[in-house]
């Protein structure tokens, strides 16, 4: 049984690497790799390929960048004969002529307890809203977007220290095991099963910008806590210090104390060395221990102090 797998972040390399470890014994073969076109980054604005597309290469899988999914991608893509297209993280949205390419369907992981959180953001919308649960959910391809039924669900206890990073990754590895057992099944029984429709009220998600990650210093220590967890590692949450935008990196609620407790929201009230810089919160405190001047390298607390004398006071 042939695959088509399409995908393009880190956290899709980790899906693919375990899918191709998983092949042999499982009947299947990964026999394409759809990814987005290499972007350019950094000053000289070099071409940098997708990690999916730099893992297709060493494993000496046919890789395919098309910037759309039309016709002559398809006459790209069709010879290769697959049977079933897997999808992760790729970031376009499959039309009817692309689909009928493949007799047996495709597959998505999508990161959340579908219906709940549809769309290209799941994960950090579970963090932002503290949720006390989420899921790796693998589903169906349908035309309408993450509205397939459910071929596989693993339900994810939060205990509201986790990123986004580390949650995406975390969802690559169990969805890599789930996705394996289902295309030995279909290998085996020439088709995949028939999987559980959606139910209850369905939410959605939206692109993250830069603008997301502003901090409203009249939230509570713990949304604004969520709020840094969930656009971590990106886009990052930020604030302004007079002229400049000072970022966040790393900092953990704490609940107000005597001396917090009055103060105005956005009050920098103190540097404690063993703990970090304090921020008081509309309730509770920041206690921030990595961030970063606009133009500057991200530092620790205390390296941030020496240079910093008068921040203590400030307000943000």
């Amino acid at each position: 049984m042939k695959v088509l797998y399409a995908g393009s972040p880190e956290a899709a390399a980790v899906t693919l690497k375990l899918l191709l470890e998983n092949q042999n014994s499982s009947g299947y073969e990964i026999a394409g790799v759809l990814t987005n076109p290499p972007a350019t980054q950094g000053r000289h604005k070099d071409l940098i390929p997708t990690p999916v597309e730099v893992l297709a290469k060493e494993n000496n899988i046919p890789v395919f960048t098309p910037e759309h999914l039309d016709a002559e991608c398809r006459s790209m893509i069709e010879p290769l004969g697959c049977d079933l297209l897997v999808s992760f993280a790729y970031g376009h949205i499959f039309g009817p002529k692309f689909l009928a390419m493949f007799k047996m369907g495709g597959i998505n992981l999508h990161p959340s307890l579908l219906p709940k959180y549809r769309g290209c953001t799941p994960i950090p919308a579970a963090i932002l809203n503290q949720d006390e649960k989420t899921a790796v959910t693998v589903q169906g391809l349908a035309l309408k977007m993450d509205e397939g039924n459910i071929l596989g669900q693993e339900v994810l206890s939060l205990d509201g220290t986790e990123t986004s990073g580390a949650l995406l990754l975390k969802a690559a590895e169990i969805g890599a095991g789930i996705i394996s057992g289902l295309l030995k099944e279909a290998a085996e029984k020439g088709s995949l099963p028939e999987g559980t429709p959606q139910k209850g009220e369905a939410s959605y998600t939206g692109i993250i910008t830069k603008a997301d990650g502003q901090i409203d210093w009249n939230k509570s220590a713990d949304e604004i806590g969520a709020q840094l967890r969930a656009y971590t590692p990106e886009p990052g949450i930020w604030c302004a210090d007079g002229n400049e935008t000072l970022k966040i990196i790393e900092a953990l609620p704490k609940a107000d104390d005597e001396q917090s407790a009055s103060l105005p929201a956005g009050k920098v009230i103190r540097f404690s060395k063993p703990e970090g810089i304090f921020i008081k919160c509309g309730k509770g405190q920041l206690c921030v221990t990595v961030l970063q001047k606009q133009g500057k390298k991200a530092m620790g607390y205390k390296d941030f102090m020496n240079g910093s004398r008068d921040f203590i006071g400030k307000q943000l």
